[in-house]
């Protein structure tokens, strides 16, 4: 069988090696692909850290990793009829069963039985990757193969910023991390009237001007409820993404939202954290939203027409482009917070 390079978690620790394993290969219902390239996510960085979480969840090593995706494909299972040879695909990372109540529901995306390419399962930082069928999504010829990688995370921000009205509303975006950069960028297309964002970094700070934000607040030295208040004539926000996970980034934006508001989470906090329920949610009549991954498939076709119609652009949000062996050069850089995306080319 024939070698390939890939970054493997060889071992319960933190880091990782980028050593020669088999070549895999597509079972009846799925597709080899070439990875052109693939992308960092922080759930990368939890598992090259070894945190509490990726030390409870992530069950079989050695294992590839990596979830973000652009490919070739190069090999079909012998049951995929409407996939071809030298297609170019993203893909859906969450792999469902099909068949339990949520998968028949419409609710795939949070399937009981499911699996997560490089948590689960060997993932994409690898020369070659297998991808079922069913997971696959044809690359539109107008959209850059370079942004295929990252429209799995962009699906994270598409359905955070579009889980409620967001045309005209007040919004605030809680860490400006690559899919709080992102969401900025959506809402700004999607018509978000004015964009507060908080973050600590003076690197990503910049770029969420960049891509769209009215006003960025450092909390280490901004007020941000006072502020935020003042420009919303005493109500607060309509709306709150929250991606930072920090816990008191969370509570300040508790604050800082409306009366009958909406508050859309994406950020995990590390650990278990305390809000005040009443005062926060139950007196404020808010609308509190548990966000995980991208509703399967309506997500990917609002993501893919953002792309196609080039009114999203996300180059100033990829900040750097690296070649695979050099990936822990990309974790050290997320690991400071001084990057936005950071793409990875086998």
């Amino acid at each position: 069988m024939s070698k390939m390079k890939a970054v493997v978690k060889t071992k319960p620790a933190p880091g990782a090696e980028i050593i020669e394993i088999d070549m895999p290969k597509p079972g009846p219902d799925a597709v080899m692909v070439k990875v052109l390239a693939t992308s960092i996510c922080g759930t990368d960085l939890h598992i090259f850290e070894w945190n509490e979480w990726a030390r409870s969840r992530i069950k079989n090593l050695p294992q590839v990793m990596g979830h973000e995706l652009c490919g070739e494909i190069v090999e079909l299972g012998r049951n995929v009829k409407n996939l071809k040879k030298g297609t170019i695909i993203s893909a859906e990372t969450h792999i469902a069963c099909g068949h339990c109540l949520l998968c028949h529901t419409g609710n795939a995306h949070i399937c009981v039985n499911g699996s997560i390419f490089g948590v689960d399962i060997d993932g994409v930082f690898a020369e070659y990757a297998v991808v079922p069928a069913s997971n696959a999504w044809v690359l539109d010829e107008k959209i850059p193969k370079d942004y295929a990688s990252i429209m799995e995370p962009l699906g994270n921000a598409v359905h955070t910023v579009l889980a409620g009205d967001i045309t005209g509303q007040n919004v605030l975006v809680t860490g400006c991390g690559p899919i709080g950069l992102m969401s900025i960028a959506v809402a700004r297309i999607c018509g978000a009237t004015q964009i507060f964002a908080t973050e600590i970094n003076d690197y990503r700070i910049e770029l969420a001007g960049k891509v769209g934000a009215d006003c960025v607040l450092n909390p280490k030295t901004d007020d941000i409820v006072n502020h935020i208040k003042k420009e919303t004539d005493g109500l607060g926000v309509d709306v709150v993404l929250e991606m930072s996970g920090n816990p008191e980034a969370i509570r300040q934006a508790f604050q800082a939202l409306r009366p009958g508001g909406r508050y859309s989470i994406l950020g995990i906090p590390d650990e278990p954290m305390e809000i005040d329920l009443g005062k926060d949610i139950i007196f404020k009549y808010a609308t509190v939203q548990g966000i995980n991954g991208r509703l399967m498939f309506s997500t990917w076709y609002k993501t893919s027409r953002f792309l196609s119609s080039g009114r999203l652009d996300l180059e100033p949000i990829i900040t750097h482009r690296l070649p695979l062996v050099e990936y822990e050069k990309g974790m050290e850089l997320m690991k400071t917070g001084n990057c936005g995306k950071i793409l990875l080319y086998p």
